[in-house]
């Protein structure tokens, strides 16, 4: 069965490692990168960082518990700890004082990209783009202004195997230690694991090992089934000990995998003092293991699939309906009263199931994949996978090789044994094609033929593979535009909008308040939320350019801010967002100008905040709300009081 991922851990880095480097190196030339340049340090602008680290919520707040336990492990010892998202992005860091100093001549910091592309030869970049663990050590480093750093970097992987971002610990080169990568390995893959786990609220999560000791360890399996017992997804070593294919084992269930009906998992945990299940795998090895069923309220113990008695076709679709959680996620759950996204909703409904291609036009941030997943999870084709790629993130050189996959030795660098394309993995599911706008001319006739054929021929390789999948496009830009300027191809148009349907910006829809209490509901831990009229007034002439990215991490922010308080007013509301409302004010007109009469309008603004102030007793908060300003404006009017 060959060794473990977890028992590889502290192994040395083997006689490939010089190779990754060399051709990691070769890219690093072909993106056009002078060794002797100053790298791109520009960060992220913070409205921007403040998206991206929303969009990374389960990642980030998985990851930093694991981050901090690793810094105590390699304290003072001149090193960060860093975690990026899936294109190297910085999301958070943690540092030695004496090291951060040297770190910021070279933009080790949140907001900065390290991704090949950007900073050549690098460990996060390089971890990104071979999707293994990448040592890199001094001069190894493509820029010369990165030849002072030793970096370790491990990539953190879902459960589909789909990189979703990057731990990487990054010193000073004479101060590397063996056991640093290890370190970082393990680390890694404790974020995983509890990802994984967070991934499944509502299924039943088996943790299991032949030896009972390592359960509740590293090396424990972990497996997820729905409560009707079919199979969903395993971490790394629950693969590894299931040893199946990850596409083999969608067709198994919880009985056929480890010789149990589910029932006995309802059965076992009604005991007064429950121990560990003793279980047989399909291919005769015992194992131990212990069961959580995260099965929710309402939800009640299910047959196991393999034990009906021949039912029927529709007897079996029936129970597998019944079998699925109800999804928080489907397209009832988004229908929030709006009349225009209702109308979306009930167009789509009409194509369910029927094998037309959705695409989803709207501003960035107005929930085109949230809408893609919802249609997903209300299809019959809800218990396959659903796959998303974003063909703007994904560099040029390798989107050809992500969406149809490559053999052994397609390209330098490929991986032994090739690897799967986005379509197979959609396979039976649903492939999900977002910024479709932004696809290189020269992949759209490969992709429409493809759509065409539905038979998909990866790099490399002489033979086709038949693929079904449902697909759903979605883009923000004009695509007869497009067309127009020979940006994308006119056949590819048609093919694509079976149906096109349009999400309205934040701004223009009518259900703002229901939205914000649903985010506020989900937001919140300790009760429910509600927003002051005043914050709601603002909420209503707010343009949200930043949509429902930008109206979700204010509210979160909000939420903490408020803490006990359960009312959410101007005084939680971030500056920036208080002062985008002053600026749509605008200058006075010219009929308050006139009444002002020969009174100098500054004087008259003066006199208004002195005298509010003084009614609430100094309160700048409280004159802010009263005056309907930011405490900036009070700030910048009388910047005595800071």
């Amino acid at each position: 069965m060959g060794v473990p991922p977890t028992e590889r851990l502290t192994a040395a880095e083997g006689p490939d490692t010089q190779m990754v480097i060399e051709t990691s190196r070769q890219r690093s030339a072909g993106y056009g990168l002078c060794p002797g340049v100053r790298p791109d340090f520009a960060p992220l602008a913070r409205s921007d960082m403040s998206l991206l680290l929303e969009q990374n919520t389960l990642l980030h707040a998985h990851a930093v518990p694991a981050m901090e336990t690793l810094y105590q492990q390699i304290i003072n010892t001149h090193n960060m700890v860093l975690l990026t998202d899936a294109q190297g992005i910085i999301l958070h860091s943690l540092g030695d004082a004496d090291f951060i100093e040297k770190a910021n001549r070279v933009a080790l910091a949140p907001g900065v990209g390290w991704s090949e592309d950007r900073m050549g030869t690098n460990a996060i970049g390089t971890a990104i783009a071979e999707k293994a663990p990448s040592l890199v050590h001094a001069d190894q480093h493509y820029l010369a202004a990165n030849h002072f750093l030793t970096c370790s970097a491990a990539p953190i992987t879902d459960h589909q195997g789909k990189v979703i971002g990057v731990l990487d610990v990054s010193g000073d080169r004479r101060s590397y230690h063996q056991h640093t990568m290890a370190l970082v390995r393990m680390s890694a893959l404790m974020i995983e694991n509890q990802v994984f786990a967070a991934t499944f609220e509502h299924a039943i999560v088996l943790r299991f090992h032949a030896r009972p000791e390592f359960i509740g360890t590293l090396m424990e399996g972990i497996a997820a089934f729905s409560p009707g017992g079919r199979f969903l997804a395993a971490n790394r070593n629950g693969l590894f000990q299931l040893g199946l294919p990850c596409q083999a084992l969608q067709m198994h269930t919880f009985h056929s995998l480890f010789g149990l009906p589910v029932s006995a998992l309802f059965d076992h945990y009604r005991t007064a003092a429950p121990g560990l299940l003793d279980m047989c795998l399909h291919n005769g090895v015992r194992v131990r293991g212990r069961a959580e069923l995260r099965l929710g309220s309402g939800m009640h113990a299910l047959t196991d699939p393999d034990e009906a008695a021949a039912p029927s076709p529709s007897a079996t679709a029936q129970a597998g309906a019944a079998a699925r959680p109800r999804r928080l996620s489907g397209l009832r759950y988004l229908n929030t009263g709006d009349p225009q996204l209702e109308k979306v909703i009930d167009k789509v409904n009409r194509v369910l199931g029927r094998d037309i291609p959705i695409l989803i036009m709207g501003e960035t941030g107005t929930g085109k994949e949230l809408l893609a997943q919802a249609i997903h999870n209300d299809s019959p084709r809800a218990a396959g996978p659903f796959v998303a790629v974003n063909c703007a993130s994904i560099p040029e050189s390798l989107i050809e090789s992500e969406l149809f996959g490559y053999e052994e030795g397609a390209f330098t660098g490929a991986r032994k044994k090739g690897a799967a394309g986005k379509i197979l993995q959609a396979n039976g599911g649903t492939l999900f094609l977002d910024e479709i706008g932004d696809m290189p001319v020269s992949l759209q006739a490969h992709l429409l033929r493809v759509l065409q054929e539905r038979m998909v021929t990866p790099l490399g390789s002489g033979k086709s593979i038949p693929v079904n999948v449902e697909l759903i496009c979605a883009t923000n830009h004009n695509l007869r535009e497009r067309i127009a300027k020979g940006l994308f191809r006119e056949d590819l148009y048609y093919r694509l909008n079976g149906l096109v349907v349009k999400l309205p910006p934040l701004r223009e829809r009518t259900d703002l308040e229901t939205v914000a209490s649903k985010i506020l509901s989900t937001e919140s831990d300790g009760g429910p939320y509600l927003l002051s009229d005043e914050v709601l007034r603002l909420f209503r002439r707010h343009k949200w350019p930043g949509n429902f990215r930008q109206l979700t991490n204010l509210l979160r922010t909000a939420v903490i801010m408020a803490g006990d308080e359960h009312e959410i007013g101007l005084d939680h509301m971030p500056d920036d967002f208080l002062d985008d409302i002053d600026a749509m004010a605008g200058p006075p007109t010219s009929a308050q100008t006139f009444v002002a009469g020969s009174a100098r309008l500054e004087d008259m603004e003066l006199s208004a905040i002195m005298q509010s102030l003084e009614a609430n007793d100094g309160n700048v908060s409280a004159t802010a709300r009263a005056l309907g300003v930011s405490r900036n404006t009070i700030y910048r009017k009388l910047p005595h009081l800071k």
